[in-house]
């Protein structure tokens, strides 16, 4: 048998390898910080025995809370991905199954690759309603690009929608590779008036050198990027420097930042009534865009979410409460499960790549709202 890890986003440490029934593993940290919980290895050799792998530090991990109802997912072909039996138990993740093939992958959540990305990109240049362009680079000398979708002209509205902020919340980058599928479908009249109404700005990956070097949450340097929004620093966030200084030349009517959450089992927006300084009618905004896509997908709820005040005195280093702050506008964190969306689960998959992008293109609807709204207001 052999465990490797090499690769984009790979991450895991192997302790013992010579006994399938007994593997032993152990979560690796954010290359620049002590954050773990984020893995993705291959497996080979193995084939029609019953594996065992024990994660023996996950007690250890940044979110070790969020083992409970939690389930790996796996892939042959790295296309198809499936959850197998997880449980935690005595401070260890356990994971048991018995692969069909030789060779085999495990990860945290399905990845999105830094290839598959550049080809999100490439995909969109081709498109005649949108423009890539380089807003900077990444501490690695990485680009940090932008897809604008419609051309800046008098009455267009600016909207933002960044995603992984945390490398390891792929999740986002599925969930924005599902709007735009659909934002820049020819044929869609939501997405045909959102172009008439709006230029929408879109950072599908903000943390590309976390995403390669598999880290869950912080970027080369070792910062946690959405705690870096107050003051970025251009040298150790250069990421959400570039971005804020491109918001701040455009204006901002309405801000989506996307992320994943390891321990809450279902779809949720972390809104801005903690915010000081937000106007009064931005709650009215609030609530008829968070009915609206309720409306539009089952998946999404409002009676579980983050606590008021949770974030306390960091609440403006966070971008979607520094944006709302800055500019008074509408302006929320998308929230998704790691493990299943307890209000739908799905036994075969849990919450996915393909769930997260049905949400993306569903979003679109309560976006065209909001941009009606502001426009007869």
């Amino acid at each position: 048998m052999k465990i490797s890890s090499n690769f984009d986003s790979g991450s895991i440490d192997i302790v013992r390898l010579d006994d399938p029934a007994d593997i032993r593993l152990r979560l690796r940290a954010d290359n620049a910080a002590e954050i773990r919980q984020w893995f993705h290895f291959r497996l080979q050799g193995a084939a029609g025995k019953s594996i065992r792998m024990v994660f023996e530090n996950a007690a250890d991990a940044t979110y070790a809370d969020g083992w409970a109802g939690y389930r790996a997912v796996a892939s042959y072909d790295r296309r198809s991905w499936f959850r197998v039996p997880t449980r935690y138990e005595d401070g260890r993740l356990v994971v048991e199954h018995v692969p069909e093939r030789d060779s085999i992958y495990y990860a945290y959540f399905e990845p999105f690759s830094y290839e598959r990305h550049l080809d999100l990109l490439g995909w969109a240049e081709m498109s005649p309603y949108a423009q890539v362009d380089d807003l900077g680079s990444t501490v690695q000398g990485r680009d940090l690009d932008r897809i604008t979708v419609g051309r800046p002209l008098p009455g267009r509205l600016p909207v933002w929608i960044i995603a992984r902020q945390h490398p390891g919340e792929t999740m986002g980058e599925w969930f924005v590779a599902g709007l735009l599928e659909r934002l820049l479908d020819a044929a869609d009249p939501v997405s045909r008036r959102i172009r008439e109404h709006a230029v929408v700005h879109v950072v599908p990956n903000m943390n590309p050198d976390g995403a390669v070097l598999g880290n869950l949450r912080t970027n080369a340097a070792g910062r946690n990027l959405n705690r870096e929004w107050r003051a970025p620093d251009p040298a150790a966030s250069p990421e959400v420097f570039h971005v804020r200084a491109a918001i701040e030349a455009s204006g901002c009517e309405l801000f989506l930042d996307i992320h994943g959450d390891e321990t809450i089992p279902y779809v949720f927006f972390s809104a801005s009534e903690d915010v000081p300084g937000v106007p009064e009618e931005v709650a009215g905004h609030q609530q008829a865009f968070l009915a609206a896509t309720a409306a539009v997908s089952p998946d999404f709820q409002t009676e579980h979410g983050y606590e008021p005040g949770r974030f306390g005195e960091q609440t403006l280093t966070l971008a979607s409460k520094w944006v709302a702050h800055r500019f008074g506008c509408l302006s929320l964190t998308l929230e998704m499960p790691f493990k299943d969306n307890a209000n739908l689960p799905d036994g075969q998959t849990g919450w996915s790549a393909a769930r997260s992008k049905r949400l993306g293109a569903a979003m679109l609807n309560p976006i065209l709202a909001h941009l009606e709204r502001i426009r007869r207001a």
